[in-house]
Order: C-alpha cells, then sequence, then structure tokens
C-alpha cells in the first residue's frame, strides 16, 4: 500500500513496532481472522494521537483493538490499519485513598494480581477475565456479580480531532455491556479506578475461589470470545441453547461448548465464516423455540 512508507516513518519516531500485512489471528483469543494491511504496536498516548492523525489526514481505514479478546476477525482480513494497544502501552500506578491509574493495555488479570499487593479489594469480580483494561471499560465488562462501573472514576481517551480529554463514569453510560465508547468511537487511553483496603488473605481467597469457578465451569482450555451471546432480558443464553439441544451442535470447527453452551469455541481450526454461521444457527433456533433473541457479544471484525 501507498501509505505503509508514511506510516512507517510516523512510528519511528515514536518507536513504536508497525507490523505489514500482521495476521489478525495472533492477536484475538478466538484465534481467527486474515491479515490487516498494516498493525500498529501502541507505546505511548502521543504515538496513538500521531498514529490515528496520519490515518485521518490520508482517509485510511482504522481502527483499534486491546487483547482481542472480545472480537471476531473475518477471515477476508481489515483493509486498513489496526492500533494494538497491548502490552507496549500498559503501566499502572498505585495513586492516594486506593486510586489506581492504569494504562488501557493492562491485562485485567494483572491489574487484579497488583491491586491484591497492594491490599486492595473490590477487582475480584475480574480476575480471570481475559482482556485488558481498555476493553474492559468500552464493554463494561463484568462477573459474578460485579462490573467496570463499580469501581470506574474516569478515563482519559483521544476524540474524534485527535486531543486527549478526560470523561468521569458518570457521563460514560455505562450499563449491562455498553458505554458511550461504542457510539462515540473515542479511544480509551487511560483508566482510573477507586478500590478499598482490604485484607490480603481475604481478597486472594475470593480471586482463587472466582478463578476455580471458571476453570470448572467455562470452556478456558479453548480459544473463545467468552461469553458469545448477551443475557437476553428474563433468561440465560446458556439455559435457552441448551433447552433447544444444541450443545456441542459443530459448524466445522465451530463449536457450541459441551461444558457451557454460552461459549462458542474454536476446536481448532475453525474460521469466522464457521463461527458466524454456527451463531446464526443458535439465534434461529432460540428465536423458534423460546422466543427470545439473543445478541452476539463480540463485536465482529472486518
Amino acid at each position: 500500500m501507498s501509505y505503509i512508507d508514511g506510516l512507517k516513518s510516523v512510528c519511528s519516531i515514536h518507536g513504536c513496532r508497525m507490523v505489514p500485512d500482521e495476521p489478525l489471528r495472533e492477536h484475538t483469543t478466538f484465534r481467527v481472522g486474515g491479515k490487516c494491511t498494516a498493525a500498529v504496536f501502541i507505546n505511548s498516548e502521543q504515538c496513538a494521537v500521531d498514529v490515528i492523525g496520519f490515518c485521518r489526514s490520508n482517509d485510511i481505514r482504522y481502527t483499534v483493538i486491546g487483547n482481542g479478546s472480545n472480537i471476531i476477525a473475518d477471515d477476508g482480513g481489515f483493509d486498513g490499519v489496526v492500533l494494538i494497544i497491548g502490552s507496549e502501552f500498559a503501566d499502572i500506578r498505585f495513586l492516594e485513598d486506593g486510586i489506581v491509574e492504569a494504562q488501557a493495555g493492562l491485562l485485567l488479570s494483572r491489574l487484579c494480581t497488583e491491586s491484591l499487593r497492594e491490599g486492595l479489594t473490590g477487582l475480584e469480580f475480574a480476575y480471570g477475565i481475559p482482556g485488558s483494561v481498555g476493553g474492559a471499560v468500552y464493554m463494561n465488562a463484568g462477573a459474578y456479580g460485579g462490573e467496570m462501573s463499580d469501581v470506574v472514576v474516569s478515563a482519559d481517551y483521544i476524540d474524534a480531532k485527535g486531543n486527549i480529554a478526560t470523561i468521569n463514569a458518570g457521563d460514560m453510560e455505562l450499563s449491562y455491556r455498553h458505554s458511550i465508547f461504542m457510539q462515540s468511537g473515542d479511544i480509551i487511553i487511560k483508566v482510573r479506578i477507586k478500590l478499598q483496603y482490604g485484607i490480603k488473605d481475604a481478597i486472594e481467597k475470593r480471586m482463587n475461589e472466582l478463578i476455580t469457578r471458571r476453570r470448572e465451569k467455562q470452556p478456558i482450555n479453548y480459544p473463545s470470545a467468552g461469553s458469545t451471546f448477551k443475557r437476553p432480558e428474563g433468561a440465560y443464553a446458556a439455559a435457552l441453547i441448551e433447552q433447544c439441544g444444541l450443545k456441542g451442535f459443530s459448524v466445522g470447527d465451530a463449536q457450541v461448548s459441551e461444558k457451557h453452551s454460552g461459549f462458542v469455541i474454536n476446536k481448532g481450526n475453525a474460521t469466522s465464516e464457521d463461527i458466524l454461521k454456527l451463531v446464526e444457527i443458535v439465534k434461529e433456533k432460540v428465536k423458534k423455540d423460546t422466543g427470545f433473541q439473543l445478541e452476539l457479544e463480540p463485536e465482529i471484525l472486518k
């Protein structure tokens, strides 16, 4: 592509990695997806601002991903630039009064373990959620009775004009698997959460209990995007799918997990086409047999 040299120059200023023709399957927990034109591994706020500015100035498609844990990347790839906010942008700071400040690429698992080390409680529910801090706020991730809206105080983001701004939690429109960022297109770069000081042994015990429950009930040994469907009002997706006799149903190597029917998993060589075909079959069957309309939780990247 004609813009690769220009993008490479922008990245060289910040010392960030730029890789042409990068397979998206390497950056999603579902392990599916074709190549993007170029991947940029963000290492600073200014790097993100300048790469986005370059893309906008040159009318180049771009998107942003974190740990790729809530994404189904299309087999055909992505014609444009994918900004990866991950391990190269993952610092954490502990401030006063239980405030924790984390860059968007920090894994939730590390945020949990570092908070435990400081004796801070309130984030135990997130231990084991396979996402990054930015992605967790973007979708208001949650589990076991807790969600990010319980602890988020504010976030810094890059707006449509390339400026860095701050938004308070009360203005984020946080609800079940939703935030304002899903509509605004603003890009989260830093998050502040508020935790409480507690007893380390009790915090660790609760974290261990929840990770044990995950391992016992969820198919974490297979690639997936976590829960495949949002919880419909008045029911549970997994129960509806099982009720319809779809537990273990497969299309290619995409399968409704035999361990937890709320998960579609990649048995080894599934394609995004396999996954999406299976999702549609499940949605149609559940709608026909139960009247409930299931909604896909992961976002499709294409």
